[in-house]
């Protein structure tokens, strides 16, 4: 990945809606280059698809909450039952096994606090957990931000 391929992908990043035409002048190659590269850069994985950005506070989803899990369990049964469940709820948006006090660390984009409380419901009548702490954002300063290249 070169220079250029970089520029490609830092103008996605910002707007993944420009044209092709749009894309090709902003790193400054004919559309066919522009559209060479953006093909290699799909193929090999680089970019996985394009998403768009939506205003959760404008779709009434003002509660944001990380949840903490500590656990005793490890065996591949456990982790397979706990994994399904956290990623058959829908207000689950970023799931990670973490390194530290915690296990794993579980973000959560939903309405209000009571469906949150929904979803720690769900999440303990499911599987058993040592432990969960939830810290309830109270401002998104930085989110969503570019990936950083070279």
């Amino acid at each position: 990945m070169d220079r250029r391929d970089q520029m490609i992908i830092e103008e996605l990043q910002k707007d993944s809606s420009l044209s092709q035409r749009e894309l090709a002048e902003k790193v400054n190659l004919s559309q066919n280059a522009c559209w060479r590269r953006l093909q290699n850069l799909r193929e090999a994985g680089v970019i996985e698809g394009s998403t768009v950005r939506l205003n959760r506070e404008k779709l009434g989803l003002g509660l944001v909450v990380f949840m903490m899990v500590k656990t005793r369990h490890h065996s591949s049964d456990w982790l397979k039952t706990f994994r399904r469940t956290v990623l058959n709820v829908p207000d689950v948006i970023d799931f990670f096994r973490i390194g530290g006090e915690y296990d794993y660390m579980i973000k959560v984009i939903t309405e209000d606090m009571n469906s949150y409380d929904q979803v720690y419901q769900r999440l303990i009548s499911a599987v058993e957990l040592d432990s969960v702490t939830s810290y309830f954002s109270m401002e998104a300063i930085a989110e969503q931000r570019p990936l950083k290249l070279g």
